[in-house]
């Protein structure tokens, strides 16, 4: 009879084991390999749109960089065919995309040198100065958040949540001006200590121990900058996260059981809480290479973002597609990592 029943309810559902879903293409490996190929596939589209993108700028890089100078028709053209700008569009894409395999990214318009020369000058001021600043804004943040949600309503919690939601819808560049009004002009009692623009005095090497002090000088200012903006996204974040965690079951019988708070909080709540702070600070550390342009412009700090405002202005298309490039090639790369690591901390990502 129960032949008969079997028969006619049709064949038992196969339930799906370990070795059919990794030979599906949706464990682990299949998980990787997805994530590999999207962000592939994202760098190509990118690398596409960033050739095409600057060549819609209305400016004429011949012009600007001869204004001012009494050049004929003729010497224009010349310095056009110098510059690779008399092909048509499409052999330009090609030339450009040619190199890139190579490491080839073009001769800057402005420089007259190789676009890899100039940026990986400009690297380390940006890594020094947006580098320090991640770090500090992530601890500081970090600590704000946790300690601002965990004790909800509180009077800290009340003006740190404040404070940071100004912080986070205040501009850098504004930020910046007023921090050099207030701290290296002078205003009122407080005296202009600090340098208003640059890296370092003309007259010191960066070699040198007073060289070195002299740079973290002139860093106070953009790092404080930089630092008090970018720690309101930690601060929020941590803080609507560890809300969310102090719901949950697991909190609740972790008190019955009558665990002290600071226990639940270091090793049950607050690791939980960090996973979506981790995803955002593997994402900073991706726009750590593309720096701060406005912060950079406002203190004349020589690194990318300053070097991308001055490519801007000419434009200097070499120069506009290799900084472009490495921006967007460090955020795909970072959100490549970031999904990568998040099956590690949190399991559940494993069986989607």
């Amino acid at each position: 009879m129960a032949v008969v029943v079997q028969a006619e309810a049709g064949p038992a559902p196969e339930v799906p084991g370990p070795s059919s879903r990794g030979s599906g293409g949706s464990g682990t490996g299949g998980y990787v390999l997805r994530k590999i190929l999207g962000s592939l596939a994202s760098l190509f589209f990118v690398t596409v749109l960033n050739f095409f993108m600057f060549r819609v700028i209305a400016a004429d890089p011949v012009k600007n960089l001869t204004r001012n100078r009494n050049i004929s028709v003729a010497a224009q053209a010349l310095e056009r065919k110098r510059l690779g700008l008399d092909q048509n569009i499409w052999h330009q894409f090609l030339t450009y995309l040619g190199g890139l395999p190579h490491g080839y990214l073009g001769v800057s318009f402005k420089y007259g040198k190789p676009v890899t020369s100039v940026i990986g000058s400009a690297i380390w001021p940006t890594l020094l100065l947006v580098g320090t600043s991640t770090i500090l804004a992530t601890i500081i943040g970090l600590w704000i958040g946790i300690r601002a949600g965990w004790n909800r309503d509180s009077k800290f919690d009340r003006i740190s949540t404040g404070v940071t939601l100004t912080l986070y819808s205040m501009p850098e560049f504004w930020l910046g001006m007023l921090m050099i009004l207030v701290f290296a002009l002078g205003w009122g009692p407080i005296p202009g200590i600090f340098p208003t623009s640059g890296l370092i005095d003309p007259n010191l090497s960066y070699g040198s121990i007073q060289g070195m002090l002299n740079v973290a000088w002139h860093l106070v200012l953009p790092v404080t900058t930089l630092t008090l903006v970018y720690l309101a996204d930690y601060s929020l974040i941590m803080r609507a996260t560890l809300l969310d965690e102090t719901t949950e079951d697991y909190i609740l019988t972790a008190r019955a059981k009558g665990l002290r708070d600071a226990v639940i909080r270091q090793r049950h709540a607050v690791p939980n809480a960090l996973l979506p702070t981790f995803t955002l600070l593997i994402l900073s550390l991706g726009f750590v290479v593309g720096g701060a342009i406005t912060v950079e412009t406002v203190f004349s700090i020589p690194g990318l973002g300053l070097l991308s405002y001055t490519a801007i202005q000419g434009p200097d298309y070499p120069l506009l597609e290799g900084v472009f490039l490495l921006f967007t090639a460090a955020v795909i790369v970072a959100n490549l990592i970031a999904d990568l690591c998040y099956p590690l901390l949190d399991p559940r990502v494993r069986r989607t």
